[in-house]
C-alpha cells in the first residue's frame, strides 16, 4: 500500500478480479484463483518471486528464501483479496508482542531446571562414573581430571567436555576421548592392491 492507503498499482491490478468475485458473493472463484496464484509462485525462481515480491510490497527484498518469498507474497496477496486483520485483532496481536515477559532466547539450564531429557544431557557410555580421576602423562607430568555428574574437572576449573580439558591441557583441538586413552584411532584401510 502506498503512504495514503491506496493500493500500489502494479499489486491493485494484480487481484482485481479476484476482488471483483469477491464482492460478487463468488467466494469459492476467489479461492481457486488464490489457489492457481500459490501455484504459479512455487513454480517461479527466486529472481521472479523476487520481483513479484517489489510489485506487491513497492519495496526490494534482499531474502532469496524460496519458501519464504511465497509465503510473503501469498499472505499480501490474500490481504489485498480479502482485506487485512481487524483493527480490534491487530490491537491484541500488537498487545501479545508487546508482552513484557515474552522471551526471545531460551534461558541457559532450561532444560536441567525443567527435567527435560535433551541429547547434550545423555551420558556417553565410553565416559567412566562420575568421581573416577583419569590419568595421563604429558610432557613430563600426570594431568589428573576428576569426572563429574556434568562435566570435567582440571586444576581447579570446571569444563563441559573432554575435548575442552585436552585443549586447555595441550593449547591445541584435541578429541578428548581419544587424547585420555578411552576411545582408539580407527584403522584407515588401505587400498592398495595385493
Amino acid at each position: 500500500m502506498g503512504a495514503d492507503g491506496e493500493l500500489l498499482p502494479a499489486a491493485q491490478g494484480a487481484f482485481m478480479e479476484v476482488r471483483e468475485e469477491h464482492r460478487g458473493g463468488k467466494k469459492q472463484a476467489m479461492e481457486q484463483a488464490m489457489t492457481e496464484e500459490m501455484e504459479r509462485l512455487r513454480r517461479m525462481p527466486v529472481q521472479q518471486l523476487r520481483a513479484r515480491y517489489r510489485e506487491v510490497y513497492g519495496e526490494s527484498t534482499s531474502s532469496s528464501h524460496k519458501q519464504h518469498l511465497v509465503r510473503r507474497i501469498a499472505w499480501r496477496l490474500q490481504v489485498l483479496a480479502q482485506g487485512d486483520l481487524s483493527e480490534r485483532a491487530e490491537r491484541r496481536a500488537r498487545e501479545i508482542a508487546n508482552d513484557a515477559d515474552l522471551k526471545t532466547q531460551v534461558p541457559r539450564g532450561w532444560a536441567r531446571d525443567a527435567g527435560v531429557s535433551t541429547a547434550r544431557s545423555r551420558r556417553d557410555r565410553r565416559l567412566p562414573e562420575a568421581g573416577t580421576i583419569l590419568r595421563r602423562p604429558y610432557r613430563e607430568r600426570t594431568v589428573e581430571v576428576k569426572v563429574l555428574a556434568e562435566g570435567f574437572e582440571y586444576a581447579g576449573q570446571r569444563y563441559e567436555s573432554l575435548s575442552a580439558v585436552a585443549r586447555a591441557i595441550t593449547g591445541t583441538r584435541w578429541n578428548g576421548l581419544l587424547f585420555f586413552g578411552l576411545t582408539g584411532r580407527k584403522k584407515v584401510k588401505s587400498h592398495a592392491a595385493g
